[in-house]
């Protein structure tokens, strides 16, 4: 209805942002375009006015005075605004239905996958005609959609049928183009939900990392907290894990907290926090750990390292959780729950399984004795229905002197700028490895230079160096979901996880989204592609860009000039276009 449009969809949020709030919210429940309205007698215009509006309500009402609003709009894919939602980010068309502000996401069921990848058809229906599927999923969604679908056959309702593999490269075209909207997966967040006995997840959040139940009386609440992983290492590489323990079990109890204490803009916010009282654990600095380990972040070392240190945050943020319950008691709603059935999140891949009919190719198996833990929750139970979700951190990392969350180095050279002027940054961990073993001269840190950091065409470095320091658009895709799979087997919640490829092409992102699915992501978050920076390369004078003065290009330079193909100069281009947006960190 008009009256929860307004109420929830834009007055609250501008509450939220009015406070610094980072929003996620479902605008499935919103009728499709051509829905008949009983007060009125008329026919919806759909879903793409109103984002309009919170679009604009988002610049309107800034974070606090600090920085513009922020906010991300998720739409299931069976709705019949669909494909004038994947085009808002695009910079042609109509600019009455564009959200060049705004964040978009797909809240996909894991019934249009199936139906993807076995090249059948997909019906798109009106929400007001189908007003239950927004909140049903795994077998039980599958049954009343098709149940849907034979109506629509037999026309006692709207239905619009295409091939499901058009619509999904039409999602692909546009995350390329655009960059969004991002892929998000609706059935691993609710299946492997602690608190699916009270509710259902309809959307993630602006960063993609928590997944938690709203209703019309409950906004989702999560207050955010990270360790930093690489100051937990002992001095040969290892995990420290009384020093972890002692700093999750800390953690822990200040975002607990917070609950307590904090500022509540709405009443729906204020009723979900106190009730369930959620909290989102993660980590930063994932990159410096795998330095100080001598691993590098594309190998099976790393991916196994993901495994176990997510594995020991787990068991000792869960564990930190059960104790504050030993002290304050349980949350609210914690009868019924999963922790009140002695199922922990690793436990809930094989309900995922059961539910798809099909294997989550995760390995189970973990280091440490999970029994003890789980004799304690069933003796003291939860303080918390949820405690772990891995944020962006964009900003904190910056603050602490690490590397955002678990993302790989984004570049080992880059030109940092401020009021006293331009200052090229070089990654410290990559030059004291070239100090030790004798390379670091004034001709390497031209080739570096050179090659905006990029070891692979400089000759003289140590394949291992080359591996150890590759970027972000080095690594094979297949390592960050492996790693992102180990992760998620251990979170509650879920994970901010940007996905890398230096020339994007649509079969490359169907394979890699279909990958991230299969193994049981709940979520993606941005795809990133290779700027247009890299096109073209002038060594320049070691002498003047140290001094700070702009550097003169040199005619007898000592490498050769890297040549790029068509395709690479395409991808460049579309990224410059996307470039313009701002970085939008929950942290």
């Amino acid at each position: 209805s008009i009256e929860s449009i307004m109420h929830r969809g834009i007055a609250d949020n501008a509450f939220l942002s009015k406070w610094a709030g980072g929003l996620g919210g479902s605008w499935t429940a919103v009728r499709g375009t051509g829905g008949f309205i009983k007060g009125t007698n008329g026919e919806s215009q759909g879903v793409i006015p109103f984002l309009k509006l919170h679009n604009d309500q988002l610049v309107a009402v800034n974070q606090g005075g600090k920085r513009r609003g922020s906010g991300c709009a998720y739409l299931e894919t069976w709705h019949n605004d669909l494909d004038d939602f994947l085009e808002l980010r695009k910079n042609t068309g109509d600019d009455r239905r564009r959200t060049h502000d705004m964040n978009t996401a797909n809240w996909i069921p894991d019934l249009f996958m199936k139906r993807m990848e076995a090249r059948q058809d997909w019906t798109l229906f009106r929400s007001n005609e189908t007003p239950d599927l927004h909140d049903l999923y795994g077998k039980a969604f599958e049954d009343r959609y098709c149940e849907y679908e034979a109506m629509a056959e037999r026309g006692e309702i709207f239905g619009q049928k295409r091939p499901a593999i058009d619509l999904w490269k039409v999602m692909l075209r546009m995350i390329f183009e655009t960059g969004h909207p991002w892929i998000t997966f609706k059935d691993p967040c609710n299946i492997r939900s602690p608190q699916d006995h009270c509710g259902v997840i309809h959307s993630s959040n602006l960063c993609t990392e928590i997944t938690l139940n709203t209703s019309d009386e409950e906004t989702a609440v999560c207050n955010l907290g990270s360790v930093v992983l690489d100051s937990h290492l002992d001095k040969d590489g290892h995990l420290d894990h009384e020093k972890l323990r002692e700093t999750i079990s800390i953690a822990v109890r200040a975002l607990d907290n917070v609950i307590d204490i904090n500022f509540y803009p709405t009443e729906a916010a204020k009723t979900a926090n106190s009730r369930h009282r959620p909290i989102g654990l993660g980590i930063m600095g994932l990159q410096n750990a795998l330095y100080k380990k001598d691993i590098a972040f594309a190998s099976q070392a790393a991916v196994d390292f993901n495994d176990e240190f997510m594995e020991a945050i787990a068991y000792y943020a869960y564990e930190a959780s059960s104790d504050l319950a030993a002290e304050h008691g349980t949350y609210s709603s914690y009868a019924g729950s999963k922790w009140d059935r002695g199922l922990m999140p690793q436990d809930t891949l094989d309900l995922l399984e059961d539910e798809r009919g099909e294997k989550v190719d995760v390995p189970r198996a973990g280091k440490m004795d999970w029994k003890p833990l789980r004799e304690k929750i069933a003796k003291h139970g939860m303080r918390n229905s949820n405690v772990l979700a891995i944020a962006p951190t964009a900003t904190i990392s910056n603050i602490m002197g690490t590397t955002p969350c678990i993302e790989p180095t984004y570049k080992n050279l880059f030109v940092k700028s401020n009021l006293s002027g331009d200052f090229i940054v070089l990654n410290g961990e990559l030059v004291r490895d070239l100090k030790k073993r004798g390379l670091w001269t004034p001709e390497m840190l031209d080739q570096v230079k050179y090659f905006d950091g990029e070891l692979e065409s400089i000759e003289g470095v140590p394949q291992d160096l080359r591996d150890k320091y590759r970027t972000a658009f080095g690594i094979e895709y297949t390592y960050f979901i492996d790693a992102a799979a180990r992760r998620q087997k251990w979170i509650d919640q879920s994970q901010s996880v940007n996905l890398f490829l230096p020339v994007a092409d649509i079969k490359t992102l169907s394979h890699m989204y279909r990958e991230a699915w299969r193994k049981g992501l709940k979520t993606t978050y941005y795809l990133r592609t290779l700027g247009a920076s890299n096109i073209e390369k002038a060594t320049t004078s070691v002498k003047k860009e140290v001094r700070g003065r702009a550097g003169v290009a040199t005619n007898d330079a000592p490498v050769p000039k890297k040549e790029y193909t068509e395709a690479e100069v395409k991808a460049c281009s579309l990224e410059a276009m996307m470039n313009g947006e701002e970085c939008e960190a929950c942290q």
